[in-house]
């Protein structure tokens, strides 16, 4: 019996450091919805560029600032769901929202995002624009794993795939808002369905 006990001492102590380590509220369903803005987005966007600018993007051109302002979009809408539906599992589970560990997720997670942001603007000011799709999902996938030793650690699975697909981007920049699609979008989506049977279909 006392050996069943420190067993089970044991597996309580690891479970409470873990969570104390970890920010382990994330939400599946957030993923779901952020990859379904990304296809929305890019479906309007291809709209855009392929009915008002004949397939080609001008940098000072109309059309570019409106796709710049529809990408905005699908990021803010991600974010804000995400900050929704996470804030409302932390309740149910009855964690904290914002504590030193989500804090530093977030830290951890925004240095590649900003530093892969400005690095991008630079080369658009240079007006080589051809790897931006590539960059993007490169630096995106950097946070992710940079974050996955504060949060879930699968995270850091759809990291390693998003620099795949960016790595790939990179060699077939024609492919670009193609892969784009299948990083931002289509793998969000299987990303979160998988997360959300994983974990959240199991919280009472």
């Amino acid at each position: 019996m006392e050996s069943k006990d420190y067993l089970k001492d044991i597996s309580e102590i690891k479970h409470l450091m873990n969570k104390s380590s970890r920010f382990i509220s994330l939400s599946g369903l957030s993923g779901i919805l952020a990859g379904i803005y990304a296809l929305i987005g890019a479906g309007f966007a291809y709209w855009l560029v392929k009915t008002y600018s004949n397939g080609t993007l001008l940098l000072d051109g109309t059309i570019f600032k409106l796709v710049l302002i529809d990408l905005l979009l699908v990021a803010f809408f991600s974010i804000v769901t995400a900050i929704i539906l996470t804030t409302r599992k932390a309740k149910k589970q009855g964690e904290k929202i914002w504590d030193g560990t989500s804090k530093r997720l977030v830290v951890n997670f925004l240095i590649p995002l900003l530093i892969g942001g400005l690095y991008i603007l630079i080369i658009l000011g240079q007006q080589k624009y051809g790897q931006t799709g590539a960059l993007m999902l490169i630096f995106y996938g950097l946070g992710l794993i940079n974050a996955s030793k504060y949060s879930i650690g699968d995270i850091r699975y759809l990291g390693f795939i998003e620099i795949i697909i960016g790595l790939i981007c990179a060699l077939f920049p024609g492919y670009g808002f193609w892969l784009w699609i299948l990083g931002f979008g289509i793998m969000h989506i299987v990303y979160g369905t998988w997360m959300y049977l994983k974990y959240d279909r199991k919280q009472p």
